[in-house]
């Protein structure tokens, strides 16, 4: 598959993920609105900080590393070696799950059992869904080497939906079950996402459509672990790759869940304070996740397919490298005005959003003061996404080990940061404990990018620089919204909300038209690269 085949793969891979996130976020924030009217803040609060930390800590240290070493390179490599590697997860997440389970019921504060029944059963069943995730883990990799799009979309789509339903139901039905209803409702969604990639292999291998593409793998006893004779077991080299990934995975969660950790082992905030906190932050990761994630994950694989990792940029083919160079500025483009206009706008909406969603439960206190650090949060992540999404698709394994300890360094320093922050912020130390962590995360990612294409004529790091023209508009929609906010919002009546949103569209508008003519390149690349399947159908 040549370059422009795999970016246009990648990009349909993107735009569909976009779209599927924007569902399951707006069903799953309907849930929690629908759920806080019969579920108490504590049971909030531990099920999505405390239980469901160990759930993803326990998938992400199992399973990352070998995501990243499996991924990197061409599809045609010896795929009996790399099931059996991706077989490994499975028991390596055994592992992580009794250890860390143990930790969770021997070492952590055990909530009150009249607020919150059932914390044993909690913790062993979203203990154990980790471990049912990671069966599948053979099958995932294989569909996302070879860009299987749908099979992504629908087998998401079922779990999360299905988890949301049978939450409801019990919810409304069963209160008095406690913990057991997120139990049952996780369990329920790990394994149906199984068994949609299972059931999709069981009648893809062998077809007709497999053998015209000439998938590498004919029989399901293939995707179980295999020995080949006078063969090592696993390609030693992505063994070592996987190695140093998992170092660097280790340090990643660290940072990527430190407000967790804080949360759950230096108990900070109580259990309610950690509910209002996990709304508030899903609220605000709203677009990061369902336009960001998508993204990241999709190029990560766009560029660990183009470029080859430990070779100078002018020892590699240059058509590949001048479309690397290209979709990394547009990218860089391209979130960069997202994250943005979240920033600016999000300063002066957050106060309504919130009332709006939870009412003044959410919207008094530090509700707003949340939301608004954490647009300006947004930003850096959705910088940080991208340019690490780069960074570590062309880093070599000496590059990587060496990067580890960056890493190491930052998770002790983040650590720190947070918890002197929050007792000096409260929750809001959190979000500004991302940002400083975040920050120095896009320093370290920009200077590998700089030195990367240093002795070519790319400069990709021109996506970070906007027109005087677009400054000039996001400043002014900035001071207009704020004092709108001031005027109109949020005691005054329906009728003052409407002009303040009202108010907000009109210099939203202005910013769209500044864009459509300032930033031709990235309006060209959205519409061949994003859109072109869409209008495709159209015609």
């Amino acid at each position: 598959m040549g370059s422009q085949d795999v970016l246009s793969e990648t990009t349909r891979l993107a735009s569909s993920s976009a779209l599927l996130q924007i569902l399951f976020r707006v069903i799953t924030f309907g849930l929690n609105a629908f759920t806080l009217r019969y579920v108490s803040k504590e049971m909030i609060g531990l099920v999505n900080v405390r239980l469901t930390l160990l759930y993803s800590t326990i998938v992400f240290l199992a399973r990352e590393a070998f995501r990243r070493a499996c991924l990197s390179g061409s599809t045609k490599r010896n795929w009996t070696k790399t099931i059996n590697l991706l077989w490994l997860t499975v028991p390596l997440g055994l592992c992580w799950s009794l250890f860390l389970g143990w930790i969770w019921l021997q070492l952590l504060e055990v909530p009150d059992p009249n607020s919150v029944p059932y914390y044993k059963i909690g913790v062993v069943a979203f203990g154990l869904s980790a471990v049912v995730e990671l069966l599948g883990e053979p099958f995932w990799v294989l569909a996302q080497a070879h860009l299987f799009i749908r099979l992504k979309v629908i087998a998401e789509s079922l779990s999360i939906i299905s988890k949301c339903i049978l939450t409801v139901i019990l919810v409304v039905l069963y209160p008095q079950w406690g913990l057991y209803i997120f139990s049952l409702a996780q369990l329920l969604y790990t394994s149906i996402l199984v068994l949609c990639y299972v059931m999709y292999f069981m009648k893809f291998l062998g077809s007709p459509e497999a053998k015209k593409k000439s998938f590498p793998v004919s029989r399901m006893t293939d995707l179980l672990p295999n020995l080949i004779e006078d063969q090592t077991v696993v390609d030693w080299k992505e063994a070592r790759l996987t190695w140093s990934f998992f170092k660097q995975s280790f340090l990643k969660q660290m940072l990527t869940e430190g407000e967790r950790y804080v949360m759950t082992f230096l108990n900070v905030l109580n259990f309610g304070d950690q509910g209002v906190y996990d709304i508030v932050n899903n609220l605000g990761s709203l677009v990061a996740r369902f336009i960001f994630l998508p993204i990241e994950e999709s190029f990560y694989i766009f560029f660990a397919k183009v470029l080859e990792r430990g070779t100078d940029v002018k020892l590699q083919k240059q058509d590949d490298i001048a479309m690397a160079a290209a979709v990394l500025e547009s990218l860089l483009k391209l979130v960069l005005l997202v994250g943005l206009s979240i920033t600016v706008f999000g300063y002066a909406y957050s106060q309504l959003a919130l009332d709006i969603y939870g009412g003044s439960m959410l919207s008094s206190g530090s509700g707003p003061s949340l939301l608004r650090c954490y647009s300006l949060y947004v930003l850096l992540l959705a910088v940080n996404g991208v340019t690490e999404c780069f960074t570590f698709a062309s880093m070599c394994k000496e590059e990587v080990d060496r990067f580890n300890f960056v890493m190491l360094a930052l998770s002790f320093t983040f650590l720190c940061v947070s918890y002197f922050l929050t007792q000096w912020q409260g929750s809001v130390g959190f979000i500004l404990a991302n940002c400083f962590n975040m920050s120095i995360r896009i320093a370290h990612s920009i200077h590998y990018i700089y030195h990367y294409f240093k002795e070519s004529s790319y400069r990709p790091l021109k996506g970070l620089l906007l027109s005087p023209a677009l400054i000039f508009v996001y400043i002014i929609s900035g001071v207009v919204t704020v004092f709108s906010e001031i005027f109109l919002c949020c005691d005054k009546g329906w009728l003052a909300r409407l002009i303040h949103i009202i108010v907000g569209a009109l210099c939203f508008a202005a910013t769209l038209i500044t864009v459509f003519f300032t930033e031709t390149k990235l309006i060209n690349f959205v519409r061949t690269q994003f859109l072109s399947r869409y209008t495709k159908k159209e015609t």
